[in-house]
């Protein structure tokens, strides 16, 4: 593997983070409707989990009515993010390794994340991160989801790195196939909380499946 320059993902890439929506969904139904069972239907869902969370919080009450209003209910998301993020968030294991192993050799790094700003600011500043991702780019900022290349680009701009040896590394479905139309190289990485796990192989030039983790590329790098 050649790379030169790493894009990565957090939620469900670097960090184990995506059982969020299970916690979330569970104690949204219990505040708003006293309905522990409620999820949204299936279609909603995987729009909600690939947009900015403001975004996504005004389609979950349209689609939904869940909360008063959007903006009341990204308030509800955000303080229930902020405390997630704090206190039960864990590293991916063989993250902190790859990382490390990455930035000796000397590939340039960054972060690309529909995750806002302040919620990656406190994984940065939990686990160090910020030794490794002197730049990060959040898709609230660039105003587009990842089901369009934007942020992707955002930052390959800013690596400044040959298109043929950047790499993107994502767990999400939707944000693979966009990397990979888009022209980049691209790592699946599995995670038991997403959609179309059967898919992610095809969208992946390298994949990360279930039992492993990024360790594994280590020797091909």
């Amino acid at each position: 593997m050649k790379i030169t320059g790493a894009i990565f993902d957090i939620d469900g890439t670097l960090i184990d983070s995506m059982m969020f929506w299970d916690i979330f969904w569970q104690r949204l139904g219990v505040h708003y409707r006293n309905d522990p069972a409620f999820r949204p239907d299936g279609k909603t869902e995987k729009a909600i989990r690939t947009l900015p969370l403001k975004e996504a919080m005004y389609l979950l009450h349209e689609a939904c009515g869940i909360g008063e209003n959007g903006e009341a209910l990204l308030k509800t998301a955000n303080e229930m993010c902020a405390a997630f993020y704090a206190n039960d968030v864990q590293m991916k294991p063989g993250a902190l390794e790859f990382l490390a192993h990455c930035k000796k050799q000397g590939i340039k790094m960054c972060v690309a994340s529909a995750t806002a700003r302040p919620l990656q600011e406190i994984v940065m500043n939990k686990f160090g991160l910020d030794v490794y991702f002197p730049r990060i780019f959040s898709c609230s900022e660039i105003g587009i989801g990842k089901e369009f290349p934007d942020v992707f680009i955002a930052a390959h701009e800013y690596l400044g790195t040959p298109k043929e040896s950047t790499w993107i590394f994502e767990d999400s479905i939707t944000a693979l196939e966009t990397a990979r139309k888009a022209g980049y190289q691209t790592v699946g990485i599995y995670d038991p909380h997403n959609f179309n796990l059967d898919r992610m192989p095809d969208f992946s030039t390298a994949y990360i499946a279930e039992g492993e983790s990024l360790a594994r590329l280590i020797p091909e790098i």
